[in-house]
């Protein structure tokens, strides 16, 4: 059994989904995945299903009633890889915006280099994006300035989503007490391990747009991650924040 599981969260997937299984697959460490399927209805899931029965113990799928939310999708799976005891569990998205080929720069930065949590960074070697409007980099790269102003974490990257945790960071936080449901939930783990007093890394990465489906960015979404922060950093100030284990 693999030490690493790669949680990836669906919905309407299908033009990426088998290609970016079968990309991390083939790379030189082993990695298993999990799909977390929000009842895509174009049909996501059953690809999945046709392609776990070539890799069996290595690809698995948890199916939800509906679109729930990244949050809980990555909640979801973080539970289920507790669990089942894997060492190092990884959030990664489905449309390659992530490169695959990262995911073992990130686990040798978690597994060989003292990190507890490593960040895929945009920006912590400038802004390193691709295919977006300026308008949409120079929005996220600013969130990014806001949330450190607003909560004082030094990470240059706030809003990332490609991440590699160690099961000991999951362990200690209480997951059912994450509020966030959008990418406030992204901003609010990586707050919350930071004032646990986990050591937050940052690994260089290029961020490519998507080419195949459609974002699921909103403005509600945009929204919440902007004034969570504010909620965030308020409740910092009453709450005592202690590891479980």
């Amino acid at each position: 059994m693999s030490d690493s599981l790669v949680i990836i969260p669906t919905y309407n997937e299908k033009e990426n989904i088998e290609q970016i299984i079968r990309k991390v697959f083939s790379l030189a460490k082993e990695f298993n995945i999990l799909i977390v399927e929000d009842n895509s209805p174009d049909g996501t899931a059953d690809i999945v299903k046709v392609l776990m029965k070539e890799f069996p113990d290595r690809l698995f799928i948890e199916e939800r009633k509906g679109k729930l939310g990244l949050g809980t999708a990555y909640i979801h799976g973080f539970n289920w890889a507790l669990q089942r005891n894997y060492d190092f569990i990884f959030e990664m998205d489905a449309d390659f915006s992530h490169n695959p080929e990262d995911l073992i720069r990130l686990y040798d930065a978690v597994k060989n280099k003292g990190g507890d949590l490593a960040i895929g960074s945009r920006y912590i070697t400038g802004v390193n994006v691709v295919n977006w409007p300026m308008g949409r980099v120079l929005m996220s790269y600013y969130a990014s300035a806001y949330v450190r102003f607003i909560t004082g974490m030094k990470i240059r990257d706030t809003t990332a989503g490609f991440k590699c945790y160690s099961s000991t960071v999951l362990r200690a936080i209480d997951l059912g007490k994450i509020r966030f449901t959008g990418y406030a939930f992204q901003i609010e783990m990586k707050f919350t391990a930071w004032k646990l007093g986990f050591n937050v890394v940052e690994v260089p990465i290029i961020f490519t747009d998507r080419t195949q489906g459609s974002s699921k960015m909103s403005k509600g979404i945009f929204k919440e991650a902007i004034l969570g922060v504010i909620l965030l950093r308020w409740r910092s100030m009453f709450k005592k924040y202690q590891r479980l284990t």
